[in-house]
């Protein structure tokens, strides 16, 4: 368990993501929610496009069907994202609240994340959506996702209260949070800080950064397991594997559990089995010569 950024809330350093929840029937959407409850994850991410709305719904159903308590768990969702734009006005963040707790059948979130950035995004708007929602009991917490420094920093400006996360695609084979990092005065083409240096920002500020798709290489090429271009990656990740007797899926998480940013990585397999064996991972650290082994494989080049 870890403080969820400066909330006081403790979290698992795993989460659930609930995208794919929408393919399950009831019953297997219960049994992936009491599988992740036994492994101690008691963190679920939502959003309000993730099947329509419809994930949302099936997680509700489950919970019910479980006998789960409210406060027993932690609840995060995101909005934002509309049929070929992105929308954080305040009419649309309270709206999109409304229907998120309707279909979770809930009084409130922990967390509310804006879902990527909106570059018609005016902080003074969203700040006071922020504010109506909390003194309304609806959220308590609030965050973005694939913001760069600058963008918290204007949002962060007109808050009371500081932003808990960063939601962040990470993975040994999408590694720009950390690349720029290693290369610092270089002249080669790594060296490009295309982030402005979140993953320091992050740290200093005490906002937790959620690693989404630790299996993903990009949302065009998809995952890296037995992926032609890959084959070192796979390769070190099975071999560290074999050392600590677990699957290849733990050894990626606890690779990302390892940066002392204290990343919560969020996963979004609805197999139990697999979950199962992911959980393994925060109970694994890597030494630092397995880190930089599995970060090389990947084809990333040290200066």
């Amino acid at each position: 368990m870890q403080e969820l950024g400066q909330t006081g809330l403790q979290v698992s350093r795993i989460a659930l993501g609930c995208m794919r929840m929408v393919a399950l029937s009831d019953q297997e959407a219960s049994r992936v929610l009491e599988t992740s409850l036994e492994e101690r994850i008691n963190f679920f991410d939502h959003a309000d496009i993730y099947g329509g709305g419809q994930s949302e719904i099936r997680f509700a159903s489950a919970m019910k069907e479980l006998g789960i308590r409210r406060e027993d768990i932690i609840l995060q969702s995101k909005c934002g994202i509309r049929k070929g734009y992105f929308d954080f006005s305040k009419d649309y963040i309270l709206q999109s609240v409304d229907g998120i707790l309707e279909r979770l059948d809930t009084d409130y979130l922990d967390v509310l994340c804006l879902h990527r950035p909106d570059a018609l995004m005016e902080a003074e708007e969203v700040a006071e959506a922020f504010y109506l929602l909390e003194k309304a009991g609806k959220v308590r917490h609030f965050g973005v996702s694939n913001q760069n420094i600058h963008q918290m920093e204007l949002l962060q400006s007109y808050l009371d209260k500081p932003l808990a996360v960063n939601q962040l695609q990470l993975s040994p084979a999408h590694t720009p949070l950390i690349d720029a990092g290693l290369h610092v005065n270089m002249k080669d083409d790594v060296a490009t800080m295309r982030d402005g240096g979140l993953i320091d920002y992050c740290q200093l500020k005490k906002v937790t950064i959620q690693a989404w798709s630790p299996f993903l290489i990009d949302l065009q090429k998809g995952i890296f397991a037995n992926h032609p271009d890959y084959t070192e990656l796979n390769r070190t990740l099975e071999e560290i594997a074999e050392r600590y007797h677990v699957s290849h899926e733990t050894i990626v998480v606890a690779w990302i559990l390892r940066h002392p940013a204290k990343i919560q990585t969020i996963v979004g397999s609805m197999n139990p089995d697999r979950l199962t064996k992911i959980a393994q991972a925060s109970q694994i650290t890597l030494t630092r010569p397995e880190w930089y082994e599995i970060y090389r494989s990947a084809g990333n080049i040290l200066p």
